[in-house]
């Protein structure tokens, strides 16, 4: 997960208490104070920042110059997540 300032308030990076939200072992959680990802996933302007987005990708996958195709993506995450659950299902084997 990386977390970057988007919002006003979003002036550093996030509490223990915020990142206590995820709980799964296998997320790790990144503070991205420029939003160098945001850029190199597209944005040029405030009008184009990547955020609250989730994108799952194959096991192994390397970006290079560019991102991966995701087997899956959505925005905003909170409308994703059934979408994101079956795409980390379907590449578990279930």
């Amino acid at each position: 997960m990386i977390w970057e300032p988007v919002l006003a308030t979003d002036v550093s990076a996030p509490s223990t208490m915020t990142l206590r939200r995820i709980t799964d072992p296998r997320v790790r959680q990144y503070w991205d104070h420029d939003r160098v990802l945001s850029h190199r996933m597209g944005e040029y302007d405030s009008g184009s920042v990547v955020w609250d987005y989730v994108a799952v990708y194959r096991p192994g996958q390397r970006w290079e110059k560019t991102p991966p195709q995701p087997v899956f993506n959505g925005f905003p995450v909170v409308r994703a997540i059934q979408g994101t659950r079956s795409a980390l299902e379907n590449l578990a084997g279930h």
